[in-house]
């Protein structure tokens, strides 16, 4: 009998003389090395892996979208800063992806903040009624809720509370976005975004605009979290890699540089 390991959307067969290596994959049935390899794009088997059916062509544009909109939210990013840091330090890679993860997982414009927001889609929908409550009385219903893990977020989600305006990337991908015909939510949101920042005395993050787009693809609060993680970590990367050669003293916010006063110098050497 051909020794095989299954799960719901997951099913790998071993080789017949090892059974620690696999054979045949398949994804949601589809044959991934025999049929997917030659036929489809990176975009399209991420949607499969998540959703276990194959995406439609307005879903594959509406994803690809998103995906380039936030692959690299850049040095002023949060998550970004994180990694660029640990290159800076000569911290390892794998540190660098690490950090970008855990400072963009949070409330302030991270990935719980798109978990957040899906929630409140799931709630109030494209209602803005429901939305009015959400947007003036966030923190009193904040306060309402059973003790969490996550730390209560002190402002609606898919906001940014640090903002002045929306800004222009925002604005250009929530158009962008929002030309789909199964972009309801993004339309709704791009018709609605000054009463809704009005209300909310706040201006649309791009965690907002993703929140959108992840409901249009029918993502639940989770996967939603999950791929927005996973989506912003291209220009994590690559700005942790750039900065591992700059250094330490060639930071883009120190723009002078940076001269200490005591250096050490080389290790062994005396202090000037």
């Amino acid at each position: 009998m051909e020794e095989s390991i299954e799960s719901a959307f997951w099913q790998e067969y071993a080789e017949a003389d090892n059974p620690f290596a696999a054979t045949k994959c398949r994804c949601a049935g589809y044959d991934v090395y025999g049929d997917l390899l030659d036929k489809v794009n990176w975009i399209e088997y991420l949607y499969l892996l998540f959703h276990t059916e194959a995406p439609t062509a307005q879903q594959v544009k509406l994803l690809n979208g998103l995906a380039v909109a936030i692959a690299n939210p850049g040095p002023r990013d949060y998550s970004v800063h994180a990694a660029m840091a640990a290159g800076a330090g000569g911290s390892t890679l794998a540190s660098a992806l690490m950090a970008a993860l855990a400072v963009g997982a949070g409330n302030l414009g991270g990935a719980r903040d798109v978990y957040q927001a899906l929630l409140v889609w799931e709630r109030c929908g494209s209602d803005f009624s429901q939305w009015l409550p959400v947007l003036r009385h966030w923190q009193e219903q904040q306060q309402a809720l059973p003790v969490s893990t996550w730390p209560a977020p002190e402002h609606p989600p898919g906001f940014d509370p640090n903002g002045v305006s929306c800004p222009a990337p925002v604005r250009q991908t929530l158009t962008y976005l929002a030309d789909n015909t199964i972009a309801e939510r993004l339309l709704w949101l791009r018709e609605n975004r000054y009463q809704l920042e009005a209300e909310a005395g706040l201006p649309l993050a791009f965690s907002g605009v993703a929140a959108a787009a992840f409901a249009d693809l029918g993502c639940s609060p989770q996967q939603a979290e999950m791929l927005y993680l996973l989506l912003r970590l291209p220009g994590a990367a690559a700005h942790a890699l750039e900065q591992l050669q700059l250094g330490p003293k060639s930071f883009p916010f120190h723009r002078h540089g940076i001269d200490l006063d005591n250096d050490p110098g080389p290790a062994g050497g005396e202090a000037r």
